[in-house]
């Protein structure tokens, strides 16, 4: 039996384009979105342990160890399994594990840093308990956790609409992007409660979608508010569009340009203003652990 998973990555998504288009009684807000997976990570390691605790051993400064959606996403699915054990009538089996992370996806930058962790939580341990979870059961688990969390288990670039967790299977090119994080951190919530956010998109479909880095497709509905309560993020985008088509990803405050050739986006990269963090990131077409799902 493993008993440890090490350098499992977490990836980061862009959102090539995020449109709002609606708002349901629930207060959640419809959307339309491309994902795009790349290159840039989370790494976390996982050790069984033999009783039931759940640990992160790395701490994480502004994020106690209680809340932190890795946390959750393991504890979440020992009462799945736990509930799947009792129903069998199996003997109970010790479900716990140390989990250390190294992160390097900024928080509150629209990269889906922490929907990915919990994601690959999800896959890490449903292998190493043995829990048997196919994908779509693990997806509807990590709906319970976040909007964006089935699409890291999806595992697949994908086109999507709902909350963002009806999905479409997309291939995209194999783009290189340039991101940048200006410097601030934008809550989600701050944007999504925004009276300035426009709630009446048209809606496409997926066969309307194509990409270019001259002109990408769609806007970011979200961006707008961004910009108008955060000038950092339309200092970044404006630096960034003279090189192209920049956007931002999610609800911020990362914002990414698109090139077709490396050499560019090292280019770019090379003359990125100190005070900003920038990377340079490969568009994916799979998650790097789909090969731990069976379905």
């Amino acid at each position: 039996m493993t008993r440890t998973l090490n350098n499992c990555p977490a990836p980061a998504k862009l959102n090539l384009f995020l449109h709002v288009t609606g708002r349901r009684p629930d207060g959640y807000h419809l959307l339309q979105t491309v994902f795009q997976l790349v290159d840039f990570n989370d790494l976390l390691h996982f050790e069984l342990r033999d009783d039931d605790q759940i640990r992160r051993s790395t701490d994480i400064p502004g994020v106690p160890e209680e809340s932190d959606l890795i946390v959750r996403a393991a504890v979440l699915l020992q009462s799945a399994l736990r509930r799947k054990a009792a129903l069998a009538g199996a003997a109970p089996a010790p479900l716990g594990a140390n989990i250390g992370i190294e992160k390097k996806l900024p928080m509150g930058g629209g990269l889906g840093g922490g929907s990915s962790d919990a994601a690959t939580t999800l896959m890490a341990l449903n292998h190493l308990w043995q829990g048997g979870l196919s994908r779509q059961e693990l997806m509807a688990l990590g709906l319970q956790l976040g909007a964006d969390v089935p699409f890291f288990l999806f595992g697949r670039n994908a086109f999507a609409e709902g909350i963002g967790e009806s999905l479409q299977k997309l291939d995209t090119p194999g783009l290189w992007f340039v991101i940048i994080q200006p410097g601030v951190t934008i809550p989600t919530e701050i944007i999504f409660s925004s009276s300035e956010l426009t709630r009446n998109t048209k809606p496409v479909k997926m066969t309307d979608f194509s990409i270019g880095t001259k002109k990408l497709f769609g806007k970011n509905d979200l961006e707008a508010v961004a910009v108008s309560k955060f000038p950092e993020v339309a200092a970044a985008i404006k630096w960034l569009g003279n090189y192209g088509d920049a956007r931002m990803t999610g609800s911020g405050a990362c914002v990414f340009c698109a090139f077709t050739e490396e050499h560019d986006a090292d280019e770019v990269l090379k003359s990125v203003p100190l005070q900003w963090k920038a990377w340079k990131a490969k568009a994916m077409q799979e998650h790097p652990l789909a090969g731990l799902l069976d379905n």
